[in-house]
């Protein structure tokens, strides 16, 4: 317990992976291009990339702050089809996206913790590492979810681990 009373979640479990830093936030809106406006006309992010998948039902611009490995990416998503899920533009804060040293370990251990995961498991993501997703909401046979926000586990590169550890 620490001072006051309150447990000790931080350090008292030995975790077989570390989060290393943010890797990214997703954000959607209807159109994209009401995103673009203010992120990359306004703000003055620069829009790097773009990835379309109909199964995952978004159109992104994937847009960088900051240099080299510890880059953090600003998804800038639209759905393919409003109609469809999931539906990247609701909420608008679509997901944050958690740099890992060792992805493989962390959905095996979390999963051991009563974690909910989004079905599809470890996979390559827009940005072309390897991802999972821990799911908003917990269920009866996982209760433990993201409370309300998708959380996105990202395996980070080894330049990644070196510049953040």
């Amino acid at each position: 317990m620490r001072s006051g009373g309150l447990p000790c979640y931080d350090r008292c479990m030995t975790r077989p992976f570390r989060i290393l830093g943010l890797q990214q936030i997703a954000v959607g809106a209807p159109k994209k291009d009401d995103l673009r406006k203010l992120w990359v006309d306004i703000l003055g992010v620069t829009v790097v990339d773009t990835y379309r998948s109909e199964k995952e039902n978004v159109d992104e611009d994937i847009a960088v702050l900051g240099k080299i490995s510890t880059r953090v990416e600003i998804d800038l998503m639209e759905p393919v089809d409003p109609d469809k899920r999931p539906k990247v533009h609701d909420p608008a804060l679509n997901h944050i996206g958690l740099w890992v040293d060792n992805l493989a370990a962390a959905v095996e251990w979390l999963g051991q913790q009563g974690v909910r995961f989004t079905p599809g498991g470890i996979r390559k993501g827009a940005a072309g590492h390897d991802v999972c997703f821990i799911h908003p909401k917990g269920d009866a046979a996982t209760p433990i979810g993201g409370v309300g926000v998708l959380i996105e586990l990202v395996q980070a590169p080894a330049d990644v681990i070196a510049a953040l550890s």
